[in-house]
């Protein structure tokens, strides 16, 4: 806790027009300064910095604060960090009574080392700018891109040459750690006694510098200019650099993000930059990874608007239904939340160089809201004509409607959800409220009388039948009961088919997930039944905790209600009978066998006229299937 007297005393020597200066442009009107106000869009100055009371206010949008919260809103820093900036600024230093010495010196020294990182990549960023203007190459293929001068400087763009070493020109020691520890450089693993033969992380790409929101360069994302993989590489986690809390973009769209009223979010650093280009100032992207909650809570410190842009492909609805679990837990009846999908063989870097910034703008007002986006996650593959349909989407709408805090939309929503699944909206709050039921009317008490009122019956001759007393065995079943026979030892059930075996095997061993193609991905994520629901639990759960033994996957299906459908996929190899020597090859043998069922499902004559071309896939898809697992053709 930082005492009130240090901010007061704080506050009285830092000078708010030197602060609010340093990010918006002042000019003296009497005794105050006028300019632009950052936090809304305006052509006429309706910003006021007063010097003598030390606060700023604008007349156009209300807001108003002094230097500590001009700083915390216009770049998002937390309090503390914003007193930390001013102090700095001052030559003062904060009190942390309340921290031992050890962890004051911690806090130091992490601090220390985290400003000479950025300042190392800040150096690196300066060398990949002047390696641009060097490379005709790769101007030429900026300018291909449609992007100006101009916005490759705003985005500070460059360029890593080709070498293997280049950095050692742009450093005085190429074999400073830091190089290392700010992933600019790698050392390979080598037996002891060997020399470790370092070289560049980034060779022949177009260099992205990712900036934080004060503006400090923590990592790098680079493209390649012609074929090869990976498409983007990017900067591996540092002690300045966590892919799940940074956004590509954020530090120059902030201005963009106020006079737009929303925030754009897209995949690419490309798709951030031609967007810059085309007008569209607000756009960021995540940086390589699906969209967290940590996102979205950066974004709504800027914005109540967010707008989420993804490929019309299979990917892209996948990573809209991420985005979406990302969004509900921050979405109220006061913030907008909205989906945006394009045609499948556009991206938004594509779109709008092909068909212009206004039918770009058209899409976003087209965009679909939250609660339609949530009602067609949970509809997703379910026939709303059929009451076994509807019951589906009510299950699958269930945990998504559940992360919607308490307030007027998650009320509104069980409404619409009751609506579209047909069910009377105060049952459907009764189940998933744990509000009291409905009470039964008379006539439907009557109707459906309890297990201890239904009678028995005997026959009287000649057609009718009449109540008797219970019935009691004889004979040899006297005095059993089916629950006191013997039960067979062992295991009741093992995995009987592929999809069984590659749910299994994801479960107990989450890490293979990243092993996986995206087509193999999008396979399983579309199995029907529990397998379907299971792999897209996983693919959530990935996604926000990352990879993690058995015991930790069970303890959090037991948290969703998911612990009884996963039971009898996740027993031990050895209580199911079945080897387990190589779980990578056997998940790919299993992969393999479900996409060859899919291919020779989808053309059987059920799924219309089969082509000479279907069955050359066909042929073609199961010899490589072949070959892969050595099955002879024979």
């Amino acid at each position: 806790m930082i005492p009130q007297g240090f901010i007061h005393d704080l506050l009285a020597r830092v000078d708010i027009v030197e602060v609010v200066g340093r990010h918006v442009d002042l000019k003296k009107a009497g005794i105050n300064h006028k300019g632009l106000c950052p936090f809304h869009g305006e052509k006429s100055p309706s910003f006021i910095v007063s010097p003598s009371r030390q606060t700023y206010h604008c007349f156009g949008c209300g807001v108003h604060g002094n230097a500590i919260g001009f700083l915390m809103e216009h770049t998002a820093a937390t309090f503390v960090e914003a007193v930390e900036d001013l102090a700095q600024q001052v030559g003062m230093v904060v009190p942390q009574d309340e921290r031992s010495p050890e962890q004051r010196e911690k806090a130091k020294a992490e601090k220390q080392k985290q400003q000479s990182l950025t300042d190392v990549l800040a150096r690196a960023a300066d060398y990949y700018k002047a390696q641009l203007r060097k490379s005709e190459r790769a101007v030429a293929y900026l300018k291909g891109r449609g992007l100006t001068g101009q916005i490759a400087a705003r985005f500070g763009l460059g360029y890593a040459p080709e070498g293997w070493r280049s950095l050692a020109s742009g450093f005085p020691a190429y074999d400073d750690p830091q190089l290392v520890e700010s992933g600019l450089v790698i050392t390979p693993d080598v037996e002891p006694g060997q020399d470790a033969k370092r070289y560049d992380r980034f060779r022949d790409r177009v260099m992205f510098p990712i900036r934080n929101v004060q503006g400090e360069v923590i990592g790098f994302g680079g493209r390649v200019l012609d074929k090869g993989e990976p498409k983007y590489l990017n900067s591996p986690e540092t002690p300045v650099f966590h892919k799940g809390r940074e956004l590509y973009g954020l530090f120059e769209a902030r201005t963009g993000l106020r006079q737009r009223g929303y925030a754009l979010v897209v995949e690419g650093y490309m798709d951030v930059v031609a967007l810059a280009q085309h007008g569209f100032d607000n756009a960021v992207a995540t940086l390589g990874t699906a969209c967290t909650a940590e996102h979205v809570h950066k974004l709504f410190r800027f914005t109540e608007s967010v707008v989420f842009s993804f490929d019309g492909d299979a990917a892209g609805r996948r990573a809209a239904v991420r985005a979406l679990e990302a969004a509900l837990p921050h979405a109220t009846e006061t913030r907008t939340v909205k989906f945006l999908f394009l045609p499948p063989e556009h991206d938004p870097d594509s779109y709008v160089r092909d068909l212009g910034a206004e039918a770009f703008e058209r899409c976003v007002e087209g965009a679909v809201p939250l609660s339609r986006q949530l009602s067609n996650v949970a509809a997703d593959g379910c026939d709303l004509g059929t009451p076994e349909g509807r019951a589906r989407m009510l299950k699958q709408a269930h945990p998504l409607w559940k992360l919607l805090p308490d307030g007027l939309l998650r009320r509104q929503l069980l409404g619409e959800l009751a609506r579209q699944g047909q069910m009377p909206e105060a049952e459907l709050q009764s189940l998933w409220l744990g509000d009291s039921a409905p009470a039964q009317t008379a006539s439907s008490q009557e109707q459906a009388p309890g297990p201890d009122e239904q009678p028995q019956w005997k026959s009287k001759g000649k057609g009718e039948w009449k109540p008797k007393g219970e019935w009691k065995p004889k004979g040899e079943w006297k005095g059993k009961r089916r629950d006191e026979e013997q039960r067979p030892a062992g295991p009741r059930a093992t995995p009987t088919n592929h999809a069984d075996s590659a749910t299994r095997l994801l479960l107990l061993h989450s890490e293979l997930w990243d092993t996986l193609a995206e087509e193999d991905r999008s396979l399983l994520h579309n199995l029907p039944g529990v397998h379907g629901e299971l792999i897209q639990w996983l693919e959530r759960y990935l996604v926000n905790h990352g990879a993690g033994p058995w015991a930790v996957i069970e303890t959090a299906l037991r948290a969703d209600g998911l612990e009884s459908s996963a039971a009898k996929l996740s027993r031990p190899a050895q209580e199911l009978g079945v080897e387990e020597q190589n779980p990578a090859g056997d998940l790919g043998i299993a992969v393999d066998a479900l996409r060859l069922a899919r291919q020779g499902n989808q053309a059987t004559p059920a799924a219309g006229r089969v082509t000479d071309e279907d069955r050359r896939q066909a042929l073609e898809l199961m010899a490589q299937l072949r070959a892969r697992h050595g099955i002879s053709p024979g």
